[in-house]
């Protein structure tokens, strides 16, 4: 049994997608739920459908005092944070790197990698006080194996992989572990940006054809990843890229 009884987690960008099957998995297995996205609505529709043991709280991850206030917030109701999912993200349209407008790259560094430095000023300090935590960063297999027209996302997932490993290794001696699951693409709203063709059923069996396991990866994968990685049962686990893509980056 992976259990997390007990534990608070805060699941960034947990309004959909990913990160809402993080957060329900956790819950199921015990957790008390921080539900954060800048979509409050969204956040509030998971909450519910979980339940008393999670808060729903809106926030702008790129915004320091905003996570801040956020960290707050769960403090507030919760007491503290055992463990950090730090799933939003954002990608730019599949085009030549320098077709990309400063703009959406300012978006894609802003959601992908300014927020694990946010949200590490706003919870290191609370783990590094009860000398134990997890952090679990969402990466990509983008940062792995870099697809073609995807140029500076695939440099935000690398950045976000090896910021996973120097963290694990920075916060190993306050027991603190630190890694990146790194999935493949899903059918999920990024499908078409990231394919950079239109998502067709002859485009999506052209893509699949490059996954040796034949699928898409679905967000119970990821979730079961996460549950894994931030359950006891990994305790001796820490700054590993963990790719949840079927075999596509082997």
């Amino acid at each position: 049994m992976l259990s997390l009884k007990d534990s608070v987690a805060v699941i960034t960008g947990a309004g959909s997608g990913f990160g809402e099957a993080i957060a329900k998995r956790f819950a199921l297995e015990g957790a008390q739920v921080a539900i954060l996205d800048l979509n409050v609505q969204a956040a509030q529709r998971v909450a519910t459908e979980i339940g008393q043991q999670a808060i729903a709280v809106q926030v702008d991850v790129g915004d320091f005092e905003a996570v801040q206030q956020a960290v707050a917030q769960v403090r507030e109701q919760f007491g503290t944070v055992d463990i950090l999912v730090n799933n939003a993200g954002v990608t730019h349209k599949n085009m030549p790197m320098l077709d990309v407008d400063e703009a959406s790259f300012d978006q894609v560094f802003r959601v992908n990698v300014k927020s694990i430095f946010n949200f590490s000023h706003a919870v290191i300090p609370l783990m590094q006080a009860q000398k134990s935590g997890v952090i679990l960063n969402i990466g990509s297999v983008a940062g792995i194996r870099p697809r073609p027209g995807l140029m500076w996302y695939n440099g935000s997932k690398g950045a976000v992989n090896m910021l996973s490993k120097s963290m694990a290794v920075e916060l190993a001696p306050w027991n603190i572990r630190v890694n990146a699951i790194c999935p493949t693409l899903g059918a999920t709203g990024i499908l078409e940006s990231a394919m950079g063709v239109p998502d067709t059923p002859e485009n999506r069996v052209k893509f699949i054809a490059t996954i040796p396991m034949g699928r898409f990866v679905e967000t119970e994968d990821v979730a079961n990843a996460a549950l894994y990685l931030c359950s006891e049962q990994a305790s001796f686990i820490t700054g590993v890229e963990f790719p949840v893509d079927g075999g596509r980056t082997v």
